[in-house]
């Protein structure tokens, strides 16, 4: 079971290196991730986008270029395409976003002709190691689902779940969070996280087990969950916090990384591929930590 980030580079450096396509990559934190990942053992990386940009940056980082793979497109939207085309002909097992908005990688992802949709519901994970916590645990979905429907919160924790076995994190604790812990018909979450746990308990989400509604203090802190009287396995002891809708989890994560100066990773799930895809603002050690995920998807 990965219970840190250092451990998840040691694992992901015994299942790579992977082939790793990354989209406009003439980027310095970019290409600083890259190059920690292929020093690690853990990707081999193909770089598409302005080769002279890319090469520059490359050598003001002393990172050695030589035997790697550049695609050269200057174009942003082109460099997307073709990025994702390298993954979608299988010459490439990772997706990474680079120096580009989201929206328009995502347009290339879900093309029909060269995307890699499967038709089932795509949504992002964080992943966060805080010093208060005692493991590392996920947040989702902050990044993607607006306000997701019971059925595309069913697909967004097995989506999770998937990850969580791949961090070898067997039978993961899914806290389904609301704004309080009993269900009420006034407040939607906490009606979808009673359905949810009873999917979980009639074998309609599988690999994991789900309870809630909790507020979020009785998901990760025993003391709070036994001073409100609320039992159960995954009461204080969560590995993947489902929010209930894209406002929620974005505070979340915000929150964690700024006040809380949480180490975090981020990927895209749901598709043929995973898709690293983190903020231009996250650090170069948030994008190694994503890299590393994306990795050790591929090698379910």
């Amino acid at each position: 079971m990965t219970k840190s980030f250092n451990e998840l580079l040691e694992l992901a450096g015994k299942k790579g290196p992977k082939r790793i396509s990354v989209a406009v990559a003439e980027d310095d934190q970019v290409l600083g991730a890259i190059k920690a990942a292929k020093d690690l053992n853990i990707v081999e990386p193909i770089l598409v986008g302005d080769k002279s940009k890319i090469g520059e940056i490359s050598q003001n980082i002393d990172f050695d270029l030589s035997g790697i793979e550049i695609v050269d497109e200057k174009d942003g939207v082109l460099a997307c395409r073709k990025a994702t085309k390298l993954v979608s002909d299988g010459k490439a097992d990772v997706l990474m976003k680079g120096l580009i908005d989201t929206s328009i990688i995502m347009k290339q992802v879900l093309d029909k002709e060269i995307g890699l949709r499967t038709g089932k519901v795509i949504s992002h994970v964080a992943v966060f190691d805080v010093e208060t916590y005692h493991k590392i645990f996920f947040v989702t979905d902050a990044a993607m689902n607006i306000n997701p429907d019971l059925n595309q919160k069913k697909q967004i924790i097995e989506n999770a779940v998937e990850l969580a076995h791949s961090l070898e994190i067997h039978n993961p604790k899914v806290a389904v969070i609301a704004a309080k812990e009993k269900v009420s018909t006034k407040m939607e979450a906490t009606v979808h996280a009673k359905e949810l746990a009873d999917m979980n308990e009639k074998g309609e989400i599988t690999g994991c087990i789900v309870e809630g509604p909790f507020a979020l203090d009785n998901a990760i802190s025993k003391e709070a969950a036994l001073h409100k009287g609320i039992s159960g396995e995954v009461a204080g002891d969560a590995d993947i916090l489902l929010v209930p809708n894209i406002d929620a989890g974005n505070v979340l994560y915000k929150s964690l990384t700024f006040f809380a100066r949480a180490k975090s990773a981020g990927i895209i799930l749901g598709t043929k591929a995973p898709i690293v895809l983190t903020s231009r603002a996250d650090s170069q050690e948030a994008k190694l930590h994503s890299i590393a995920l994306g990795v050790l998807l591929t090698s379910r």
